[in-house]
């Protein structure tokens, strides 16, 4: 078996299947569905040009994250009241750190939900938000096109040759959603105002940070 044995389906999906998973398997909230496995099967071989799949996938990943945005910034529940409050000074630390925060979470395979949502509510300037989520959405997906087309092979291969039964490889891979998916609850469910009170006390303030922030 070797790479594109896991993922069959890849050519014939084509760039319009990959526009198709990418945003919305990135409109899903919370629970992690990247596309960024078959992302790199299309980036293996010649048949696609990577800078088209790079590109495909930095702006349908970033137009769905820029809904899950703006849901939140019209103040609709997506999480609950107490889930919030708990939540608070999270973000109030995300909206301090505001395009870096995006920018990271884009460009880094975490569950980037976790900071998009509390930007929302937090009223972050919109265009800000945008121009870094694309860039690191950009970032991440030329860095996975890159090191499949030109490494993919020959990093994977290796450890596939004695395998016949791709099967364990899925239930992995979903495993791996799973205990992700559980992360991002753990996360949710965590007393913020505890942890981030030791070392970010200013994120415990109760008073309105809108009008200090309204020039972001």
């Amino acid at each position: 078996m070797d790479f594109s044995d896991l993922f069959p389906f890849a050519p014939e999906v084509g760039y319009f299947g990959l526009t198709l998973v990418s945003f919305f398997g990135s409109l899903v909230p919370f629970v992690p569905l990247p596309s960024f496995l078959l992302l790199a099967t299309m980036a293996v071989g010649d048949q696609f040009n990577i800078h088209v799949l790079a590109i495909i996938s930095a702006i349908t990943s970033t137009a769905a994250k820029q809904i899950i945005f703006y849901v939140s910034y019209g103040g609709r529940k997506i999480i609950t009241e107490k889930t919030r409050k708990r939540m608070r000074p999270f973000e109030r630390l995300v909206k301090r750190y505001g395009a870096g925060a995006a920018f990271f979470a884009a460009a880094t395979p975490i569950p980037d939900d976790l900071v998009y949502v509390p930007l929302g509510l937090a009223k972050y300037n919109p265009k800000r938000f945008f121009i870094a989520t694309f860039t690191g959405k950009l970032v991440l997906s030329y860095v996975i096109v890159l090191i499949s087309h030109f490494l993919g092979l020959s990093l994977v291969d290796p450890f596939l040759e004695d395998i016949d039964d791709a099967t364990p490889i899925y239930i992995g891979i979903i495993g791996f959603g799973g205990m992700l998916t559980g992360v991002v609850i753990l996360l949710l469910r965590l007393d913020w105002a505890k942890i981030l009170g030791k070392f970010a006390p200013w994120t415990l303030d109760d008073v309105n940070d809108d009008k200090k922030d309204s020039k972001d």
